[in-house]
């Protein structure tokens, strides 16, 4: 029974803490783009306060290890997170916006590590990918609930509006309240231990196992965000130039094979092992750019549902099979600050590069009022050959899955 409660709590944590996320971050580029007082130049530079706020994860990493339990320091940072983006709602110009939206974020994204901290040091980190599966159900549920606001509460509009982000506050605030009944995870490392400036970024996990199989895992994983970012940056603009109306919705097909992966993740650890189930990650991930390019030559839209499906194969195979390899791989006191570590190089630097170097691409490959789509896709299907090819020949793990 009592089992049974904190896989309860657990589930409800996860589902609240992307709830809080996808109901206002998946439409803040149409909401920018309706203020009036911020130019469209202005607008990549708000969406990368995501990435600003991975880069804090390590640093919250280090105080969950050492300072505080885990489940309180979660509790502070969402009530953090519901004051800033409650302040960002009043906000309509650059400057405003940068400071309370980047605020928000340096609170909010260190939770995506630490929730998964606190979830893998009540269950078995096999079990995890279950329970990170209602991590996605609170992101399909946040799209779901734009339509009940407009066909039950008769809101006129909702994406692209100010209401998202005051809906983020008010969960943010009952997710807090939440946070301070969940299961008791306090520090697991002596506080009186000094700690210096390789702690806070993270590189202290990487100087004191000395495992090249992790310091491997890492950078392959850097490696491999930046292709993934082609699509999952740019993916809503590749669908406009292609003529779809309906683009978050088309997008969101990927959340939703994504709750069946998920699903099926614990399964595939447990059968084949973190290397193979990250290596299948990657293979989704080709299967994803040789659909979208095959689209894009033979001018097949159908095909590029394939490439939207296979996110959540992506997901669920590489990025949360990461966190499982990455708790497995580290000594007991250093996994909050190793989660958050992974979460600095994927969703901060790895984001950061991706974006920029996507950027890049996009303008300088560019055909007429669109961009060669085709050809962007056929680089990052060799980009995506080349790192299968590093995993298999480098990446060679001593965890064993458990039988």
């Amino acid at each position: 029974m009592k089992n049974q409660k904190v896989f309860f709590q657990l589930c409800v944590m996860m589902f609240m803490q992307f709830f809080i996320f996808a109901v206002w971050w998946v439409q803040f580029a149409a909401y920018l783009s309706n203020l009036p007082d911020i130019e469209s130049h202005l607008i990549p530079l708000l969406m990368s306060s995501m990435a600003i706020g991975s880069m804090a994860a390590p640093l919250l990493g280090v105080i969950a290890d050492r300072y505080i339990s885990s489940e309180k320091l979660l509790a502070g940072l969402n009530l953090l997170v519901a004051v800033f983006l409650f302040l960002a709602t009043q906000q309509t110009h650059f400057t405003g916006l940068m400071i309370t939206v980047t605020l928000a974020m340096l609170c909010y994204m260190p939770s995506w590590s630490l929730t998964s901290s606190i979830a893998m040091t009540h269950i078995s980190s096999e079990q995890f990918p279950r329970i990170r599966l209602m991590g996605t159900i609170g992101w399909v549920s946040a799209g779901v609930f734009s339509i009940v606001a407009i066909k039950v509460f008769h809101v006129q509009k909702f994406d692209g509006s100010v209401l998202p982000l005051y809906c983020a506050a008010g969960t943010a605030f009952v997710a807090a309240l939440f946070n301070l009944f969940l299961p008791k995870t306090p520090p697991t490392t002596d506080k009186s231990v000094k700690y210096s400036i390789q702690d806070i970024l993270g590189l202290k996990v990487l100087s004191t196992l000395k495992n090249k199989n992790f310091n491997l895992f890492i950078l392959l994983t850097f490696l491999a965000t930046i292709p993934f970012t082609l699509y999952y940056t740019y993916g809503s603009q590749f669908l406009q130039d292609k003529g779809f109306e309906y683009i978050t919705v088309t997008n969101n097909w990927g959340q939703v094979a994504e709750l069946f992966f998920l699903f099926i993740t614990t399964s595939i650890l447990v059968k084949y092992g973190v290397r193979n189930a990250l290596l299948f990650g990657l293979c989704a991930m080709l299967i994803r750019y040789i659909s979208l390019y095959t689209g894009v030559v033979l001018d097949l839209q159908w095909l590029y549902y394939f490439g939207i499906l296979a996110h959540g194969l992506i997901f669920g195979l590489f990025f949360v099979a990461g966190q499982v390899y990455t708790d497995k791989a580290v000594p007991q006191e250093y996994k909050a600050q190793a989660q958050g570590f992974l979460s600095f190089i994927t969703w901060g630097l790895g984001i950061f590069a991706g974006n920029f170097f996507s950027g890049w691409l996009i303008k300088t490959f560019r055909l007429g009022e669109t961009c060669d789509w085709g050809f962007l896709f056929l680089i990052a299907t060799f980009s995506t050959i080349v790192l299968i090819i590093l995993f298999l020949l480098l990446f060679k793990p001593a965890v064993k899955p458990e039988k």
